[in-house]
């Protein structure tokens, strides 16, 4: 092994918040399972889907009719986001133990750079089996992971890596070409459903194919993301496995399906002054302010794809719920075609810290900001729902539907 190569990990947990559940409840180890919302409330869509699910068909993402028509006796469990995010920082821990190297990637996914650690533990694959046994052990959750020198060959390796037995596969640069570069092009980490009909009508099938173009024709067609495309494929990748690589966002938003189609401005109006409310929170919380606001609606009719996404330019940096709130009432009257919304969104972007403030003669930026930090304050002692505006409490307000959930589910 050349001792110059880094040795990059990437664990995915097996069909994670269902392994989560079958842990905790001895009773529904061996019955097909899925995690799924409330299909009351427009949340009836399969998260996470056991192996023994998955072999009816069942899929994640799926209406959860859907999985129930493919597995008559389908065990159905209701999320509970804080028990998945204990068990995910359990295994954290767990990894930490072997290299303090550990980037999270999504809740059920983490980078390790174990190369540190080979006088240690000994050399990768025995790592990999290590991390497997005390994951397993300690959570009764099976993990696969996937080995390259940088974090693109870990993390196409890992794909790989959840059809091997032994759930471990290590993707070498020098063998890319009897490996990567024998799959369909679909299966290249970046290429999705849209960029796989582009390159199909380039003639490209094989992600070998792609390898085999110059870069410069990849970037003339689709800039920056084409050469990103090309190293993808030619597993080249310098970016560092870092503790801190999200430590500062790009934006902050929150987004919502609603438990019923909404018809009028006045309906919508009240959930995105609630999500302003939740974004300037947040921003807040992080010591943020941000200048770009966007908003998004999704109409009812999914199949006919109304709707719109649409941001713009605040006059200055903001964190006040207000003046966010106003500038998405500016984009929601100019670009709402009056049809019936599923669900609605608005983020805050530009970020930079909110510790310098433009003071005005012309409004109480202080005050406002006092104000904002006072209700913060309440929330973090007595709960999200403890103060709200009084249009929360009107029908179509979710501020309280809300708080008693993590992640868009209930606790």
């Amino acid at each position: 092994m050349d001792s110059s190569k880094r040795i990059v990990f990437l664990i995915d947990m097996q069909s994670f918040y269902a392994s989560v559940e079958k842990a905790a409840n001895p009773d529904i180890r061996d019955k097909p399972i899925v995690v799924a919302g409330d299909p009351k409330r427009r949340s009836g869509v399969v998260l996470a889907a056991c192996p023994l699910a998955k072999a009816y068909g069942v899929t994640t993402a799926e209406a959860l009719w859907q999985a129930e028509q493919k597995c008559r006796h389908l065990v159905v469990v209701r999320p509970r986001m804080e028990m998945y995010m204990h068990v995910s920082l359990q295994i954290t821990r767990i990894f930490e133990s072997f290299t303090d190297l550990v980037e999270p990637y999504s809740i059920d996914e983490q980078f390790l750079d174990v190369t540190g650690s080979l006088s240690l533990f000994g050399e990768p694959r025995e790592i990999a089996r290590k991390i497997r046994e005390r994951v397993k052990q300690e959570t009764g959750i099976v993990c696969r992971v996937g080995i390259g020198e940088n974090k693109i060959l870990a993390k196409m390796a890992c794909d790989i890596a959840k059809k091997r037995e032994d759930g471990i596969f290590w993707l070498k640069k020098e063998e890319l070409g009897e490996t990567l570069w024998t799959l369909p092009i679909e299966k290249l980490f970046g290429v999705g459903s849209r960029m796989k009909r582009h390159f199909h009508r380039m003639g490209i099938y094989r992600i070998q194919q792609l390898a085999d173009l110059s870069p410069g024709v990849l970037m003339r067609r689709w800039g920056v993301n084409g050469e990103v495309l090309w190293n993808t494929a030619h597993g080249i990748d310098e970016s560092p496995v870092s503790p801190r690589a999200h430590d500062m966002q790009k934006g902050i938003g929150h987004h919502m399906t609603l438990p019923r189609d909404y018809h009028t401005a006045e309906e919508i109006k009240v959930v995105l002054l609630e999500l302003c409310e939740e974004v300037c929170r947040r921003a807040r919380s992080k010591g943020l302010m941000g200048q770009v606001v966007s908003v998004g609606c999704r109409g009812a009719d999914l199949a006919a794809g109304n709707g719109f996404y649409r941001q713009m330019k605040l006059a200055e940096p903001t964190h006040d719920a207000t003046a966010l709130y106003m500038g998405v009432c500016h984009l929601f009257e100019r670009h709402w075609q009056h049809l019936p919304v599923r669900s609605v969104g608005v983020n805050l972007g530009q970020l930079a810290p909110d510790n310098v403030v433009q003071l005005s003669l012309f409004d109480d930026t202080p005050r406002r900001r006092s104000l904002g930090l006072v209700m913060d304050d309440i929330r973090r002692r007595y709960g999200n729902d403890a103060i709200v505006r009084a249009v929360s409490l009107l029908k179509a307000g979710q501020a309280r539907e809300r708080a008693k959930k993590i992640g868009g589910h209930y606790k």
